[in-house]
């Protein structure tokens, strides 16, 4: 015989209701975004130097077209910083700073990153489209999330 405290583990299971999806702070979206767009950023020029001959055409001091020197050096660290730094100021901007930087350095970045293809055979279109893609995807998702910043009512 069953006494009141003696149910089965089935009876005692969480119930089939919809999940628990609290709303996620624009600030944490936008530095989540910034950071994947970082790390997509990074490892696409990581494995291109997997591309035959990629390294050698390095070594002789150019990438598409531009002199390695410290010009270059200086440059492709400005677009790596950047976003690394929107992760931080992402998190600790005021909302009306935070959200008008967002949409500033996102919407500069978009042809920065369309950029990133020139000059590529069309051997490697599918690596730098899917790239690409991706990256002009979390731009968007970045626009999109500062964009609709929601308000305080007074």
């Amino acid at each position: 015989m069953r006494t009141p405290q003696s149910h089965t583990a089935l009876e005692n299971a969480p119930s089939q209701s919809t999940l628990e999806d609290l709303r996620m702070p624009v600030k944490a979206k936008l530095a989540a975004a910034w950071t994947s767009f970082m790390f997509l950023y990074i490892y696409v020029d990581y494995l291109a130097l997997y591309k035959p001959g990629f390294i050698d055409v390095i070594r002789a001091g150019t990438v598409q077209e531009f002199h390695t020197g410290p010009t270059f050096v200086g440059m492709a660290l400005t677009l790596i910083a950047i976003p690394g730094l929107m992760i931080m100021l992402s998190v600790t901007l005021p909302a009306r700073v935070n959200r008008t930087i967002n949409l500033v350095v996102a919407t500069l970045y978009i042809p920065v990153s369309v950029f990133n293809a020139a000059g590529e055979t069309s051997t490697y279109a599918y690596f730098y489209g899917i790239s690409i893609g991706l990256e002009v995807l979390l731009l968007a998702f970045i626009l999109r999330s500062a964009w609709t910043w929601p308000r305080r009512t007074a």
